[in-house]
């Protein structure tokens, strides 16, 4: 027992000496960057922390987006967050749906189609990464707003930042966050 309770503290004053001490100013201009973002604090510097970098672009699932075939209206909430996002936005769709169409509609400076269900790994990651050197963007600053466990995949062949539900992105109540 005594063993542990050494180790305990050995890890606590070893993660205390690793974590920054981030002057109070930068803090404030990270916040205001989060909020730009449309994203709560907490998961803006958690994709700070893991990356080492800012947040450059959104990649909008179509199923993120509400919008499951080519006539469905895109939801107020995800419109009315989308034209004060301070980042450019991306689309990726569904099969099935027009992602040029869509892609205009949301005023995305990419659309594609996502890779397909049931895709290999390395399928995604090829595809993803594609994307990524055609819109000349690291993977690592671009965050996958969406739904579904496999857009989730496609996150992590990607190689991209991060994976934020649409429901805590656009805080829909209907939605447990």
């Amino acid at each position: 027992m005594q063993g542990t309770a050494w180790r305990t503290h050995c890890w606590t004053a070893a993660r205390k000496r690793l974590l920054p001490v981030l002057p109070v100013e930068v803090v404030r201009l990270r916040v205001r960057r989060a909020q730009a973002l449309g994203l709560h604090y907490k998961t803006y510097a958690g994709v700070r922390a893991t990356t080492g970098r800012d947040l450059v672009a959104f990649l909008f699932s179509s199923n993120g987006l509400g919008v499951f075939r080519d006539l469905d209206p895109v939801p107020a909430d995800a419109a009315r967050k989308l034209t004060s996002l301070a980042a450019a936005r991306h689309l990726g769709a569904a099969p099935g749906l027009d992602a040029q169409a869509l892609g205009r509609r949301i005023g995305a400076v990419s659309a594609q189609d996502l890779p397909h269900f049931g895709s290999s790994w390395a399928g995604m990651r090829d595809h993803m990464k594609s994307w990524l050197h055609r819109q000349g963007l690291p993977g690592d600053a671009v965050l996958l707003i969406g739904e579904t466990d496999h857009e989730r995949e496609i996150c992590g062949a990607g190689g991209l930042a991060g994976f934020v539900t649409a429901a805590r992105y656009f805080e829909r109540a209907s939605h447990a966050i």
